[in-house]
């Protein structure tokens, strides 16, 4: 935080920070108060009008001004869904498949970035997995070694849950473009902390509720505005089809832009948190954002470093590294020490591992102090000494 951020102004700003150090934000956030009162003031109008009010809809259009913005797309390429498997199963399902057709994608990712690809094993399409020398590692030289002729699109997380290695998305993207190959990107990991540009890719999905530090089932879909008529929508309701007078048709035609694949009734609440969110982001800057997170897991990964700890993240001297920090210790169960975190009111992740067991996940925020990192390695150290 700026110098002229007071501990009480941070406080205010993320509630949560009173009682606990959290270095959850790769699991799920805690909501800033922004987004909190947002969807209060929402919901306390919603008991004194109708819950689409006459302000929903200007709401609903402001909010894809702000995630395009985030993106760097065009606000008719932006459907508010949530949450980050929807939209991957939106793009799975709309677009039409031919038996022979192959799918690029990566086993060890989140399974909300593989069952959708998965499940078009039913119509004859082939899956092919890539294989990284190490766990997340996804490079466009790992990505081109899995291409093929048959190969119709590749489907990628912006970063890998577990360890925290991020892609190259402009590299990647140039590639799978100069083949005529569609790109997805299930974008949750880094979408509010790390740049995030949707120029080089097709589809996109994001739930809010990680780096965002927005709400559950609020989300971002982008899909290019080249690709709509490639990626029909599957899901069809009143307010994607166009029915005047809320009279429906005899043939279907679809609304225009990113709406075409909101089936109906939206997560109103949840899209002012969500907003309220994205300009937090936006206000502060996403390269500053950046930064300050690097400073944080950079500040972890060299105390535990200096106690013996082994990582499964990318080091400090990684471009694409993340805010993530995975490390255990190998003299003792991370496990344990999760819980005596928990106990003590420090929020990590427990996570477990293809083929290397338990890990520790660290993932601070902008907002984390050096004091908070400086707390857990005390605490840690005296945990470890038993």
């Amino acid at each position: 935080m700026s110098a002229s951020f007071s501990e009480e102004d941070r406080v205010a700003a993320f509630p949560v920070a009173r009682k606990k150090i959290f270095l959850a934000h790769a699991g799920v956030t805690a909501l800033p108060t922004v987004a909190a009162e947002a969807m209060k003031s929402y919901i306390t109008a919603s008991c004194e009008e109708q819950q689409e009010f006459s302000g929903v809809l200007r709401a609903l259009a402001a909010t894809r001004h702000d995630a395009a913005a985030l993106l760097g797309a065009d606000a008719g390429e932006i459907a508010l869904l949530g949450p980050t498997a929807l939209g991957l199963s939106l793009f799975a399902n709309g677009l039409e498949w031919n038996a022979g057709d192959e799918v690029v994608l990566y086993g060890d990712d989140y399974p909300a970035n593989v069952y959708p690809w998965l499940n078009l094993q039913r119509l004859g399409v082939v899956i092919r997995y890539l294989e990284p020398e190490s766990l997340g590692k996804i490079t466009p030289e790992v990505v081109e070694a899995a291409l093929t002729p048959a190969t119709r699109l590749v489907a990628l997380a912006s970063c890998h849950f577990q360890t925290g290695w991020r892609i190259d998305i402009s590299a990647i993207g140039s590639l799978l473009r100069s083949r005529d190959i569609l790109f997805s990107l299930d974008a949750i990991q880094t979408l509010g902390a790390f740049p995030t540009p949707s120029t080089e890719v097709d589809f996109l999905s994001a739930d809010a509720h990680k780096w965002l530090l927005g709400p559950l089932a609020a989300g971002i879909v982008y899909v290019s505005k080249e690709r709509f008529s490639e990626c029909r929508p599957t899901l069809l309701g009143s307010w994607n089809v166009k029915s005047p007078d809320f009279l429906a048709q005899r043939t279907i035609t679809f609304e225009e832009g990113g709406r075409r694949y909101e089936p109906g009734s939206l997560n109103i609440a949840g899209i002012y948190g969500m907003r309220a969110s994205i300009n937090l982001i936006l206000e502060k800057g996403i390269d500053n954002v950046s930064a300050l997170i690097l400073e944080r897991r950079d500040q972890l990964e060299k105390s535990l470093a200096y106690f013996g700890f082994e990582f499964l993240s990318p080091r400090s001297h990684e471009p694409l590294r993340s805010g993530i920090v995975t490390a255990r210790h190998p003299g003792s169960d991370p496990a344990l020490l999760f819980s005596a975190l928990e106990k003590a009111g420090i929020a990590a992740s427990l996570r477990k591992t293809r083929d290397h067991g338990n890990w520790l996940r660290f993932s601070p925020h902008f907002y984390n102090t050096p004091d908070e990192i400086n707390h857990l390695v005390d605490f840690i150290s005296e945990f470890q000494k038993g």
